[in-house]
């Protein structure tokens, strides 16, 4: 069992391409060795998971849910990115999940267009970050691993 997944939803595995002036030059990979380093640091394991296609996340959600499966998790750190605002399936999959989950944006998404200001998900998530770059993901996952260790 795997005590953090992070979940990265569609267009992420572009960091460092897509749009630099908002999301920055570091890969995505960039962001998992940190997170990985983290993680090391905090003495929880992690695993990554990054789809463009919404089934392919949910199913990820679902299986770190099951008891019984490889993908079973502890706790869940997401970037649903686009899905954030449009995604009634992920957050039907979260509210499934019964550990700790953290929502977390690379950009100040308030700053944004309007329609990035609401969030289908946030309401099933324990807390939401955003706006620090990768040090959204890297408060979520020392907020999770807190979390865990009051369970």
């Amino acid at each position: 069992m795997t005590d953090i997944l992070v979940i990265n939803g569609p267009n992420l595995n572009m960091f460092g391409m897509s749009e630099p002036q908002i999301y920055g030059a570091e890969t995505l990979a960039d962001y998992e060795a940190k997170i990985e380093a983290l993680c090391a640091e905090l003495g929880v394991s992690c695993q990554f998971f990054q789809s463009n296609h919404e089934g392919e996340l949910v199913t990820s959600i679902q299986n770190a849910a099951l008891p019984d499966s490889p993908g079973t998790a502890k706790a869940i750190v997401i970037n649903a990115a686009a899905y954030t605002h449009t995604s009634v399936a992920l957050r039907d999959a979260l509210s499934l999940f019964s550990g700790p989950k953290i929502e977390v944006h690379v950009s100040n998404v308030m700053k944004r267009e309007a329609f990035r200001h609401e969030s289908y998900i946030s309401a099933v998530c324990d807390g939401i970050i955003i706006g620090l770059g990768v040090n959204s993901y890297l408060m979520a996952v020392r907020a999770v691993t807190d979390q865990l260790k009051q369970i």
